[in-house]
């Protein structure tokens, strides 16, 4: 049974519900998972000047947060994040600069990873972020499993880089079929590929 980690970032719900479809799709496909945001950042002000990302931290505040020991477990590890400038957000970047310790003993190589964003626009970094985020896993000598154009509804939800969704103007745009088709098939592939690099 394949081990998946799904760790990530949430402000104000977008990249919760998509973690937890993973999550959903990654027990469906066979594997064992944990579902692990990561600590929260921001100054209490600032959380408080929205009220959507208030809510949801109020919503989610004793759900379990993601350690190192989460993703030296797995063997998949999906990263999640909201777009932030183009690049990944501050608070995952955060967990991820606290891995050093396993990175330098080799404990997160040979695993395989991919991510999945959102952002308010259709071309508001989407593909950067992911890029910019596969850039730390090279380095961790991790094994990339984007999902490239493997499943025709690649092309509906259209970005081979990983999974993403464009929240709208007033950011709140739900998840529509096909986002949640791409979500399904991600957490699918990651889990398949995993459990051969394991055989």
């Amino acid at each position: 049974m394949p081990k998946l980690a799904v760790i990530y970032y949430s402000a104000t719900g977008t990249l919760h519900g998509m973690a937890r479809r993973l999550a959903e799709a990654g027990e469906k496909a066979g594997a064992e998972v944990r579902l692990r945001q990561v600590t929260e950042l921001a100054p209490q002000e600032a959380i408080a000047s929205n009220a959507a990302w208030s809510q949801h931290f109020d919503r989610t505040k004793d759900e379990p947060r993601a350690t190192a020991d989460d993703v030296v477990w797995a063997d998949a590890v999906l990263f999640g994040s909201p777009t932030r400038y183009g690049n990944i957000s501050s608070q995952l970047k955060q967990f991820i600069d606290t891995l050093g310790p396993q990175w330098s003993q080799g404990l997160l190589a040979d695993k395989v990873y991919a991510g999945f964003t959102a952002s308010m626009t259709a071309h508001g970094g989407q593909e950067s972020t992911l890029l910019a985020l596969y850039n730390t896993i090279h380095h961790f000598g991790g094994i990339v499993a984007a999902p490239g154009y493997t499943d025709p509804l690649k092309f509906a939800d259209g970005n081979p880089y990983g999974v993403s969704h464009v929240t709208g103007g007033s950011n709140d745009a739900p998840l529509g079929d096909p986002q949640l088709a791409a979500l399904d098939h991600l957490a699918e592939r990651v889990v398949r590929i995993a459990a051969k690099l394991a055989a």
